[in-house]
């Protein structure tokens, strides 16, 4: 059994605050755009990696993920996003921090979800 990758689904109940988290902020690209439909939707990705955002109050209140995004230059990610974007500092890991398992780790939150951003 051989899987290529693996493509979260995350749900806002507004996906504008998931438009400026994820393009905003980690600069992903929009390749697939139903933004504009009664049940707004895209698909983002950034350097091979690919995440659906869907528009639903429902599901967004019953769901909110964590995940990690792993980096070779942890630092140039931290300075740029804390320049940029520091109300995404998560309060809990707001510096890079070398944790107990030998990873260097960041973490970000919005209003959703919260995603670790981690060196090896």
């Amino acid at each position: 059994m051989k899987f290529s990758k693996l493509v979260p689904n995350v749900f806002y109940a507004d996906i504008s605050d998931a438009l400026k988290f994820f393009i905003d902020c980690l600069e992903f690209t929009i390749t697939h755009n139903e933004l504009k439909t009664h049940k707004p939707f895209c698909v983002i990705e950034k350097d091979g990696l690919r995440i659906n955002l869907f528009q639903d109050r429902k599901y967004a209140e019953e769901h909110h993920p964590e995940f990690r995004l792993v980096t070779d230059d942890i630092q140039s990610v931290y300075t740029k996003i804390a320049a940029s974007h520091p109300e995404y500092l998560h309060p809990n890991l707001d510096k890079v921090t070398l944790r107990p398992w030998g990873a260097q780790e960041f973490a970000l939150t919005d209003k959703q979800l919260c995603v670790v951003i981690q060196q090896w």
